[in-house]
């Protein structure tokens, strides 16, 4: 998925069709409210004026309380995305494989776990974390090809991956918590245009390059309900 055609697209969507986001630091601005003065002037002989503009003007509410929920998430991705920098660091030069079905097993076990005992459903953030595995495979592999191919961009260095892999729980427990804590935004109708429009701004204020990018995407791609 390219972000720069999903975030066309989804400033399109029906729902988030003025959900913005600004080429200066990365702001985003919510739905605007309808303006009252659509009423007809024959509208005020026959209903209080408050009764027409206060529906109209609590609308935008639950798209910026969906955009706050979804924020985190597409952070925390990021975030654990950069932490596939160290494993490949790690990996590279040992002739080990990226994929490692033990550690995978491990990661999602743990945070079913975690998502039965906050009352989430276990399910999907299951489904979202087989994504965010799948993305820092991304990340492991292009770094590697990148190496290869230059070796004098390779590390010099081996992270402790144990180490790392601390961090990557750390990172795991938050995640989840960002998961249980978005049921409704996930289940929204503007669910996919507000979180393309998230993901922009991480990769904006993160200055994430072609490989992270495309990780990024990989890392929601079930994030939302409908997707």
């Amino acid at each position: 998925m390219q972000l720069i055609t999903s975030i066309r697209s989804a400033l399109t969507a029906g729902a988030a069709a003025a959900v913005l986001l600004t080429g200066a630091g990365g702001a985003v601005a919510a739905p605007a409210a309808v303006p009252a003065k659509a009423a007809t002037p024959s509208a005020k002989a026959t209903a209080p004026s408050a009764k027409v503009t206060a529906p109209l003007a609590a609308a935008p509410a639950p798209a910026h309380s969906a955009y706050d929920r979804l924020g985190p998430l597409a952070g925390l991705s990021a975030e654990r995305l950069a932490t596939g920098d160290l494993v490949a660091a790690a990996k590279w030069g040992t002739g080990g494989p990226i994929d490692d079905p033990a550690r995978e097993r491990e990661v999602l076990d743990a945070v079913a776990d975690q998502a039965r005992r906050l009352g989430a459903d276990p399910a999907a953030t299951v489904r979202i974390f087989r994504d965010q595995i799948e993305a820092g495979k991304v990340v492991q592999r292009g770094l590697h090809r990148r190496w290869h191919a230059d070796p004098a961009q390779a590390p010099t260095t081996r992270p402790d991956l144990n180490e790392v892999r601390k961090e990557i729980n750390r990172i795991n427990g938050e995640l989840v918590r960002a998961i249980a804590r978005s049921p409704h935004a996930r289940s929204a109708p503007y669910c996919a245009p507000l979180l393309t429009v998230a993901a922009a701004r991480v990769r904006h204020e993160r200055h994430l390059d072609g490989l992270h990018t495309v990780a990024l995407a990989r890392s929601l791609r079930s994030v939302c309900d409908g997707a």
